[in-house]
């Protein structure tokens, strides 16, 4: 089961749901905490006795506690005031007020400064010790760890179950619960358990996981575990900022938290052989990436022991209405502690009142060893992710044996409930269309259909054109795909076509070779990330006609070789024949004139080299989407094109460069920045140079230069530069009236230097509009982004060269931006 499964679940279940309807036998109890002023207490404790289930008030004195397992009594507790205990009514709804009554207290081996908050003392030898208490510090260490992680289905109603498409699903419902800690009901759809194995390592740098046991509800495939596990969640509360969505959010023991945070000192007790304090937290201002909650401190080494982290109810992230993060620590020896559970529950939405779904992580640790060598078999592993062959095959006494906490009867159920799902027969129609939605083809066994969103466009030269693709699905092969396409034009009459095949020796780490011919237009001076060119988005989008676009016979092939995750080289070899247009001619200089050309033909070999250090990937059966790395990452092309192969025209040698890096720039949000460098040896038409990826629709392309035209500027040695700086609402949030909308500011900028020699200018004549640069070129915006959760709108001034035709000075650019 990947990634696709788990959504097309989702989709079936939750098709129009909207609303929330509490269903089982839960004790639920809610309530007002007061002081003896009758005022509001917040942070006040709240437990059921002898259970570990409890919460804290919220800034009014609120709290809401829900259980299916509820002891007879229910306890509020709170630094300076007497306990108090009210009985329970169990599996009914009820409401319980405390009046908390104060009382004098002695606190220990804490030395407070007068009128200073007790809590700020507590907070400086935090600081004092962060260094010697921070995971962090150690050159390396291992731990063993078992992990689950699950999703729920939330806010199901009951009109939603008695809809005809849903009724075959009935017997799901049977596992519906409700929520303790966010009260909406939920079902279990997915399970999945892992036990790993973790190394760390600073010098030489290792960072590496070893999957030993792997169990999931529903089909099990190799890939789909490597969601699974420490790496990629790591929330460290002695880091200033927890970098848990962009931006980081403040730690409350940050070095500079009293500037985010109101403390408050709650308790004190003896925890597990050491003296703890409690202190509580909450934020000093609206939409800030902050939490409140509380943790509890141990006296002496002032290391953390507990905390809870819940996100202040008004912060600007998209789809999530809540998360609590709950991690606890224990001492290993006399000075150290280490990181001894981590849970993680996030409510995740598009709207309060729509159905959505709950993320639950548990993971435990042990066996932890500190400053000892990685094994040196552990060092030479190729990707950091290692799954052991017989990771899948184990039995239940295994799992029994290596849970450090057992499955609930819920969690039981999944396993055979997911199964049973798939047997149903609307399954697998509308599990069709949600792949269709997700992944733009439509499945029908070995062969999938699509994409959809090419399948008619129009262009100046062939008209109206219809388009029909397809490619083998993983049901055809997991290794071998093979696809094509085929595209008629009503004004120019001709067909259009193409052809690929691409076979995976092996994908961890990854070796394959593909290779493909095409026989179509193409536009030439476009962006990678540009919209296809029979895009139907890119047809409605177009701020002018395209008449710019030429026929290519392209032959493709290449062999990729990964030899370390985020190392890798690529030789390619393309052979290419360009054909002119009466609005793209091809008129060589032949010393007295011009002479028109038939068709320009090329050959060229590129090796790409890759490196991006621990950089981190979404994996699918076939293809795979980086998640980036923490460092930059570097490309660098270098390409061979031989006279005479081939009837290869021109001889030439080029050479390019590109770096990309993201770099936090917490609270304010986060900046990235793309510089790509370039230059090219021999004497080559303009087809052959660097024709600079302008952009002529109205969506925003990060690649390109968005008031550029295409065919406006060529080189053969160039510089670009393109930065952006996303705020993430750091001035909007605090504006009153517009804080609500959760919009997003960011700026960009867009730079351009290059040259042109005298021998690439008398090679061809160039077409209309086309020139080279004699000054940088420039451009910048101002944008909003997160407008509705998913646009992003950029008001873009272009700086210079004004005075070419049929330009923009100033345009309005947007796109999609799906984004937290």
């Amino acid at each position: 089961m990947n990634c696709h499964h788990t959504f097309s679940i989702l989709l079936i279940l939750g098709i129009f749901c909207s609303g929330t309807i509490l269903l089982g036998q839960n004790t639920i109890v809610h309530g007002l905490v007061l002081d003896e002023n009758d005022e509001p207490m917040a942070f006040v404790n709240i437990a059921f006795k002898h259970s570990t289930v409890g919460t804290i008030t919220d800034f009014d004195g609120n709290y809401y506690i829900e259980t299916r397992q509820p002891t007879d009594s229910l306890i509020a507790s709170s630094l300076g005031h007497r306990r108090g205990v009210f009985p329970v009514r169990k599996n009914q709804e009820q409401k319980i007020d405390f009046r908390m009554e104060t009382i004098s207290i002695d606190i220990e081996e804490v030395t407070v400064r007068p009128g200073e908050n007790p809590a700020f003392s507590i907070l400086r030898n935090i600081y004092e010790r962060k260094k010697f208490n921070n995971p962090d510090r150690f050159d390396s260490y291992q731990c063993r760890s078992y992990n689950k992680l699950r999703l729920d289905l939330n806010n199901i109603e009951e009109e939603f179950k008695q809809r005809m498409l849903i009724r075959q699903f009935n017997f799901v419902f049977e596992h519906i619960d409700s929520s303790e800690m966010f009260g909406k009901n939920y079902l279990p759809i997915l399970m999945v358990e892992s036990v790993t194995r973790y190394y760390f390592q600073k010098s030489p740098g290792v960072d590496k996981e070893v999957i030993e046991a792997f169990k999931m509800s529903g089909d099990i495939n190799n890939t789909i575990s490597q969601f699974s596990g420490k790496m990629y969640q790591r929330l460290n509360v002695y880091d200033n900022f927890m970098q848990l969505f962009e931006p980081g959010f403040v730690s409350p023991i940050a070095d500079f938290g009293k500037f985010y945070y109101n403390y408050h000192l709650e308790d004190s007790a003896s925890i597990d052989g050491s003296w703890c304090y409690q202190v509580a937290f909450q934020p000093k201002r609206k939409m800030e990436r902050t939490f409140y909650g509380f943790f509890w401190v141990a006296d002496t080494s002032w290391a953390i022991k507990k905390v809870q982290l819940r996100v202040s109810s008004d912060v600007n992230i998209n789809f999530m209405n809540d998360m609590v993060v709950i991690n606890e620590y224990e001492r290993i020896n006399d000075s150290t502690w280490f990181l001894k559970s981590e849970e993680m529950l996030i409510d995740f939405n598009l709207t309060d009142k729509s159905y959505g779904f709950f993320g639950r992580k548990f993971s435990s640790y042990d066996d932890i060893k500190l400053n000892v060598p990685v094994p040196v078999h552990i060092q030479k592993e190729l990707t950091n992710t290692i799954i052991l062959e017989d990771s899948l095959d184990r039995d239940e006494t295994y799992w029994e044996a290596n849970r450090s906490s057992g499955l609930s009867k819920e969690e039981e159920n999944v396993y055979q409930m997911v199964d049973s799902v798939k047997k149903v027969p609307v399954f697998n129609t509308v599990y069709g269309i949600g792949e269709l939605l997700l992944d733009y083809y439509y499945v029908i066994g070995p062969v999938e259909l699509g994409p959809y969103y090419t399948f008619y466009s129009h262009n100046p030269i062939e008209g109206h054109r219809f388009r029909l693709g397809g490619r083998t699905s993983p049901n055809f092969s997991t290794k071998l795909r093979l696809g094509g396409h085929v595209a008629w034009g009503s004004k120019d009459k001709n067909w259009k076509y193409g052809v690929l095949g691409e076979y995976y020796f092996d994908k961890h780490p990854r070796i394959s070779v593909g290779g493909s011919y095409y026989h179509d237009m193409r536009q030439l001076g476009k962006s990678d990330n540009a919209f296809l060119d029979d895009n139907i988005i890119a047809t409605i989008l177009r701020r002018r006609p395209n008449y710019k676009l030429t026929m290519v016979n392209q032959y493709n092939l290449y062999y990729e070789r990964e030899w370390l995750q985020g190392f890798s080289n690529t030789l390619h070899f393309s052979h290419q024949v360009i054909y002119p247009t009466q609005y793209v001619p091809f008129e060589l200089y032949d010393g007295t004139g011009t002479t028109s050309l038939e068709s320009l033909i090329s050959s060229e070999f590129t090796l790409n080299f890759h490196f991006a250090y621990h950089e981190k990937y979404l994996i699918g059966k076939f293809e795979r989407q980086s998640l980036g790395s923490i460092y930059p990452m570097l490309d660098v092309d270098l390409t061979w094109g031989p006279k005479g192969l081939l009837e290869s025209q021109y001889e030439y040698y080029k050479i390019k460069t590109r770096i990309y890096d993201k770099v936090e720039t917490d609270p304010a949000g986060y900046l990235k920045y793309w510089v790509t460098a370039g230059k090219i040896f021999g004497e080559l038409p303009y087809p052959l140079l660097e024709l600079h990826e302008g952009n002529e629709t109205y969506a925003h392309d990060v690649f390109a230069f968005n008031m550029m035209n295409y065919y406006e500027f060529v080189s053969d040695e160039y510089l670009s530069i393109t930065a952006e700086q996303h705020f993430q609402g750091f001035f909007l949030n605090r504006i009153p009236g517009l804080r609500w909308f959760e919009l997003r500011e960011v700026v960009s900028g867009k730079l351009l230097l290059g040259r042109l020699s005298d021998a690439n200018k008398n090679v061809m004549e160039f077409p209309p509009g086309l020139t080279y640069l004699r000054e940088p070129y420039f451009e910048g915006s101002i944008g909003i982004e997160n407008i509705l959760k998913l646009i992003r709108v950029d008001a873009t001034w272009r700086f210079s060269y004004l005075d070419h035709p049929d330009i923009q000075q100033f345009g309005v650019r947007a796109g999609l931006w799906i984004q937290f």
